[in-house]
């Protein structure tokens, strides 16, 4: 074949380019399983970050030790144990988990919470006293928030703000965010990020939200 034409070009490139497709999926399906551990590795360090657990080597090990069971709310406020894989993604799941974990022998419950700032995902996790009703500890984080202004609700100073803050108030979740210097109820609110104004409501609404689908539970007496 003359290696000068068109013809050879064209049937060069298809080649390669099947080659190429072929290596790319086998690489991406021999990796899946570790990528899919380390994501899930990942969304345990998050959950015992809640817990004031952090900069852990095992997270695996260090989701034992506080004992983390994953439980699903039924519509009663009732718990069970979730007996699927486990989520990385609480967004996409249809329901309502809830971490049941022991910190120096005290029970802890530990909510995942998602929703939008202002560029991107934002989520966390917020870890809540025995009496289901004072937060012990929060965790958040994003997806594409501004470095410097939303990004902060990543920062361990907006984080521990939450920490001895009520969230119901009756049978309205009453957590959440106010504009930086407005709080008014400040057994319940904390002070938003200075400039990062969207990013601050969307984390309120996500509290309220996320934490409306557990008032059965957050109100029952178990």
């Amino acid at each position: 074949m003359n290696t000068n034409s068109n013809a050879y070009t064209i049937i060069y490139a298809s080649v390669m380019v099947v080659i190429v497709a072929f290596l790319l999926a086998f690489v991406n399906s021999t990796l899946r399983d570790q990528q899919n551990k380390n994501i899930e590795l990942d969304t345990k360090k998050q959950i015992l970050s809640s817990l004031g657990v952090k900069g852990v080597k095992d997270a695996d090990a260090a989701f034992q030790q506080v004992e983390a069971q994953d439980m699903i709310v039924a519509a009663d406020g009732s718990l069970a144990p979730y007996e699927g894989a486990f989520v990385t993604n609480y967004a996409n799941d249809d329901k309502n988990h809830v971490f049941v974990c022991k910190v120096d022998g005290q029970t802890k419950y530990v909510i995942p919470v998602y929703g939008a700032g202002l560029w991107g995902a934002i989520w966390g996790y917020v870890a809540l006293n025995d009496d289901k009703n004072t937060v012990f500890g929060t965790f958040f984080s994003h997806a594409s928030e501004t470095p410097g202004l939303g990004a902060e609700i990543a920062a361990d100073w907006f984080q521990t703000q939450f920490q001895g803050k009520q969230v119901m108030d009756g049978t309205t979740v009453a957590l959440g965010v106010e504009k930086n210097g407005k709080v008014e109820r400040p057994e319940f609110q904390v002070d938003g990020v200075s400039g990062g104004t969207i990013t601050s409501k969307g984390v309120d609404a996500m509290l309220k939200e996320c934490l409306a689908n557990y008032t059965n539970f957050l109100t029952t007496n178990e």
